[in-house]
């Protein structure tokens, strides 16, 4: 141990008497370098620490979103969860991924109750996601299509999905049942609503929706790939535990 602090000291009085031999102009900008790099250290560090790993499920009340959450969470859909007016708010590994070997990043979901009433909840979320699932109704579609269509256009022209590029997974639940429509129908419905309250909305004053964005290219019919964000639609079933399109969605935005 004596012979390693004598060592050190040496090393020591070397450097020192190497650093007396430099030119100051020189040891200012060496010490301007290490401390410039340890900013850009420090401050990647705190980008990669508060990028966002919150996870939004959105849609009209009975359309799944409950019972998806827990089929997240848990593997079950608690024997098919009623319409829910709390929210559900947790912080877990993917059941999915709770076999696996090694550390897993654990992701925030909110399950935010589709009532109006509750809509100022969403505000409060959506500034923090990292991805956004809608849940559509696949067998009920055609009844709850224009509610659907008004919660979507409300959240695909808000500044701070839009702006931010918050991606966005349409899932078209249920499709488990012989009556349900296809995500291709789906899909194609919703665009049409989108287009007839985009052509709607045009004569409301820009005072009232000072923090809507714009949707579509003016003149064209509205598609999704028009959207400033990413938006993909796929379907599965949340009752029967067909969810694998919304694990690989939130692990595509929050990785492991």
């Amino acid at each position: 141990m004596d012979e390693w602090i004598r060592q050190a000291e040496l090393w020591g009085r070397q450097a020192e008497a190497w650093i007396r031999q430099q030119p100051p102009e020189q040891i200012y900008v060496a010490a301007a370098v290490v401390a410039l790099t340890i900013l850009v250290l420090v401050a990647a560090s705190c980008l990669k620490s508060s990028k966002p790993n919150t996870i939004v499920l959105s849609g009209l009340s009975g359309s799944g979103k409950t019972t998806l959450f827990y089929q997240l969470r848990d593997g079950s859909s608690h024997q098919g969860t009623v319409t829910s007016m709390e929210e559900n708010n947790d912080t877990f590994v993917l059941h999915s991924e709770q076999e696996r070997i090694g550390k897993v990043k654990p992701v925030h979901i909110v399950d935010v109750p589709g009532h109006a009433r509750l809509k100022p909840k969403l505000d409060e979320v959506l500034p923090k996601a990292a991805g956004v699932v809608f849940v559509v109704d696949a067998q009920d579609f055609l009844s709850s299509m224009q509610a659907s269509a008004e919660y979507l256009y409300d959240i695909l022209t808000k500044a701070t999905v839009a702006k931010k590029r918050v991606p966005m997974l349409i899932f078209c639940n249920k499709t488990d049942k012989v009556t349900a429509h296809s995500k291709e129908f789906i899909k194609k419905q919703l665009e049409k609503e989108i287009n007839k309250l985009r052509e709607s909305r045009k004569a409301i004053s820009s005072a009232d929706i000072s923090d809507e964005v714009q949707l579509g290219v003016p003149g064209e019919a509205f598609n999704f790939s028009q959207c400033q964000n990413k938006v993909t639609v796929a379907e599965g079933a949340g009752l029967t535990g067909n969810v694998s399109v919304v694990e690989q969605f939130i692990r595509d935005h929050v990785k492991a």
